[in-house]
């Protein structure tokens, strides 16, 4: 009952943060982040005809990029809870590559409407952090991945070092909430610390990989710390 809730108000959230969601992402990192998005679909090792899974796609960032790695010959779908995001990256799937091989699907991530071994490669970019059932979400992408297949999981992490962790909440204390208050979103924004608290260091995300049956899982830092990249493979 209470996942079931909490679902319903992380949903909420996005639909309302739809609008402005490219925007704020690009003051979130500074920009970086198409940067680490490219990292995250060269370390899914996605090749030209493969089909490919991008969870929790928000406007399109990552399944787009994966499109143009697969080519024409290849498919790619982008799931995603929040149909105002969905939206969002259909309209931009038709401006910005007018045919990609994308099927732009709402699902819930905790329960996938995919076959196992459906997909070659998967990434995801900062949706880990936001769903109820952490180990819940990887086990059921390592059932829908194919064997040896690799997922590249984007996030922002909390440093460890104390002086870039006092930074960090500056800054998104100073500037990003503030920013998300001019563009009318502030309370929606306002989650990103408290969900930080609660989301599993990168040891801690490789320790859950593991648990529930990657044969290989990594955690590399970016940004001194304040963002991550979960790196698995499947047997």
């Amino acid at each position: 009952m209470n996942q079931s809730k909490n679902n319903i108000d992380v949903r909420a959230i996005f639909d309302r943060i739809a609008p402005v969601y490219d925007q704020l992402n690009d003051w979130l990192s500074l920009g970086q982040h198409r940067i680490w998005k490219e990292m995250a679909v060269k370390w899914s090792e996605a090749k030209p005809g493969d089909t490919c899974l991008d969870l929790c796609c928000g406007s399109g960032d990552l399944a787009l990029r994966l499109a143009r790695r697969v080519k024409v010959t290849g498919k790619v779908y982008g799931v995603d809870f929040s149909p105002n995001l969905l939206e969002c990256a259909r309209q931009r799937s038709r401006a910005q590559y007018p045919q990609p091989p994308i099927t732009w699907l709402e699902a819930d991530v905790l329960n996938l409407p995919f076959e196992d071994n459906s997909f070659a490669a998967a990434t995801m970019g900062y949706g880990l952090r936001n769903v109820t059932d952490i180990q819940r979400c990887l086990k059921e992408l390592h059932r829908v991945l194919q064997p040896s297949a690799k997922a590249a999981i984007l996030d922002f992490h909390r440093p460890s070092n104390s002086q870039i962790r006092a930074f960090q909440q500056f800054y998104l204390d100073n500037l990003v909430v503030p920013l998300a208050d001019y563009l009318g979103v502030k309370e929606e924004y306002a989650y990103i610390s408290p969900s930080l608290d609660r989301f599993p260091i990168g040891k801690e995300q490789v320790e859950l990989a593991r648990q529930v049956g990657y044969a290989t899982a990594t955690h590399y830092p970016i940004a001194n710390g304040m963002m991550g990249m979960l790196v698995v493979s499947k047997n």
